[in-house]
């Protein structure tokens, strides 16, 4: 595995104390493997993304650990973790488009990419810059352009060009598609997959609230709720045979292709996600559940409950123990 994610908890700090957002999160990624991970808003998805590579000073990890390529990753240390971002692990963050520096061009931004990390032969790598510039159908000439003299999906393609450009194991890529157009979303999620096709990543976790995208992209998809994970499986699994209540949820509420609006209703969740700042105990989706019964006032486990499938839910628990 390239990737492992073994109880990673990581809170915010507040005034009232320390809210936590991401509570005993465990999953493991397989080299060329792209996770999508996906969840209502609020539920530590971005949270989880950004801890892999920078806490910020309001967050802080309260437990578990982070490997990548057999190597323990120091999240929690600054200082240690600067020389293996952009190299060992990447980020394209929420609101790409607005990543880059308005002030230089984009030849500048990677020149400067390159100081930082004391690259020596950085000709060798401008070369191969260019190389993947026409690759993603780009013109040689973006490199003398300003981030504002280029288009939406031009921006989001040359974020995710820079933040690859050092071959990084591990790619974080954050909303990537949202705020594109449908096609321009196509080909943003094309573009991921030809390059952990071609190496320039070895594994990805794709964040988004957008299943339909995930499907299009991804190996695997976990489904994060409320600071914890709900279930992990492979796409098709996800996308045809969900087992958590919360999945199945999320899966119903989706439009389907052909279908008319004024020939179904489409279906929401009742009732909001639970604060983090005090959450309920037990399984956190409970009081939204239909299936929630007594047992649900415990914490289920995540755990295999098929081969390659991982699941937090008495229920589904009970019903793989019962066949």
């Amino acid at each position: 595995m390239s990737v492992s994610v073994d109880n990673l908890s990581v809170a915010y700090r507040s005034r009232r104390g320390d809210v936590t957002a991401v509570e005993n999160v465990s999953f493991t990624l397989a080299d060329g493997e792209i996770m999508g991970l996906a969840g209502e808003s609020g539920c530590g998805k971005s949270t989880l993304g950004n801890a892999l590579i920078y806490l910020d000073p309001r967050m802080k990890q309260t437990g578990g650990k982070v490997m990548v390529d057999g190597k323990e990753l120091p999240i929690s240390d600054t200082k240690a973790m600067r020389p293996r971002r952009m190299t060992e692990v990447s980020l394209v963050p929420q609101y790409a488009m607005s990543a880059l520096t308005p002030t230089r061009k984009i030849s500048r931004l990677t020149t400067d990419l390159l100081k930082s990390h004391k690259v020596r032969d950085r000709h060798e790598v401008l070369t191969e810059m260019n190389r993947r510039i026409a690759l993603i159908g780009l013109k040689e000439d973006v490199l003398s352009k300003y981030s504002f003299e280029l288009s939406g999906g031009m921006r989001q393609r040359v974020t995710i060009l820079l933040s690859t450009l050092l071959n990084p194991s591990l790619l974080i890529a954050d909303e990537v598609t949202s705020a594109l157009d449908v096609s321009t979303q196509r080909a943003v999620g094309e573009m991921l997959l030809e390059f952990r096709d071609r190496g320039f990543v070895k594994s990805v976790i794709a964040i988004t609230h957008d299943l339909s995208i995930l499907a299009q992209i991804a190996d695997s998809i976990a489904v994060m709720y409320a600071g914890r994970l709900a279930e992990k499986a492979s796409t098709d699994t996800i996308v045809n045979e969900p087992l958590h209540p919360y999945t199945q949820a999320l899966i119903a509420s989706l439009p389907e292709v052909g279908v008319r609006h004024d020939q179904t209703t489409l279906t929401g969740i009742p009732g909001r996600p639970p604060s983090l700042a005090n959450p309920p105990a037990g399984c956190r989706f409970r009081d939204r559940c239909p299936f929630a019964f007594d047992k649900c006032t415990d914490t289920p486990p995540f755990e295999e409950v098929k081969p390659g499938h991982r699941v937090a839910c008495w229920k589904v628990s009970g019903e793989v123990q019962a066949k």
